[in-house]
């Protein structure tokens, strides 16, 4: 049984003292090692959730727990130990001449040896695929290249907990897929516990569990597939339906009997392939 890694007790938060509560009694777990999308519209709370667990913000009211210690004034500088935070302009969090020096940066800044420095540089440009441009200035490459040097220098710091606070939205399709398949992999080579933040539902479907939030409330908590399901109810909260889905069911509603709810245009392929094989 896998280890709880962060813990959310009925957290409530709001920007002022007397303006609306943002979050609202808020509770659930994420466990070592899995990879947990937070899917909302703008507004919904999501990205308030992220600060939260870095330690940017604290809660009103309600506990927050990050491996088993709790999140306040005294243990800040011990959580961003954990936790580590990639957002949505990579521009903001560059800091060195080159890629290499970027990355040197949060380890320089925690008293890193030398040694571990050049190892943690080597391996995290590599998990990314960016080792070749460790000499490169960060202002010569492509957004997507920058988010995956932004990802890097926040592996280099060995944390529990990787956040992705709405980390593609910047990006063109290609740079969105770039992105997602790194972390993937990432996710899957690092053993690290993987939090995505975001408003596109294409960015959902490799997330072992799905956070929906509406209006500061969890709205619902399921597998990719299972909230792919809830169509309709998804678009009355503001969250655009994938394609692949919206085609599934034109499919069913034309008489084709299609298996299961499709995660990707392969998965329909697929099951499309099955399905004229027995014709």
């Amino acid at each position: 049984m896998r280890r709880k890694i962060i813990e959310f007790r009925e957290v409530s938060f709001r920007y002022e003292d007397e303006g609306p509560w943002v979050l609202k009694n808020c509770s659930f777990e994420i466990y070592e090692n899995e990879w947990v999308a937070i899917i909302g519209h703008n507004g919904s709370g999501k990205s308030t959730i992220a600060k939260l667990m870095n330690g940017l913000l604290f809660p009103q009211e309600g506990e927050i727990y990050i491996n088993g210690e709790q999140v306040n004034q005294e243990s800040i500088w011990d959580i961003r130990k954990e936790v580590g935070m990639v957002f949505q302009n990579p521009d903001n969090q560059f800091v060195g001449t080159t890629v290499q020096d970027d990355v040197a940066f949060g380890m320089e800044n925690r008293g890193f040896p030398r040694e571990v420095m050049v190892k943690q540089i080597e391996d995290s440009l590599q998990a990314v695929g960016m080792h070749a441009y460790r000499q490169t200035e960060p202002h010569r490459l492509s957004g997507g290249q920058k988010q995956r040097v932004a990802i890097a220098s926040v592996l280099a710091i060995a944390p529990k907990v990787l956040i992705l606070d709405e980390a593609t939205a910047m990006l063109d399709p290609k740079g969105r897929t770039e992105i997602m398949n790194t972390v993937s992999k990432v996710q899957e080579n690092k053993k690290l516990s993987l939090i995505t933040i975001t408003h596109d539902l294409r960015e959902v479907v490799q997330a072992e569990r799905v956070i929906v939030m509406n209006a500061g409330v969890i709205w619902d908590e399921a597998t990719p597939r299972e909230i792919f399901t809830k169509k309709d109810e998804l678009r009355k909260i503001g969250l655009d339906v994938p394609f692949v889905a919206i085609l599934a069911d034109e499919l069913v509603q034309a008489g084709i009997a299609i298996h299961d709810e499709p995660l990707n245009h392969e998965e329909l392929l697929e099951d499309l392939w099955t399905l004229h094989s027995k014709m």
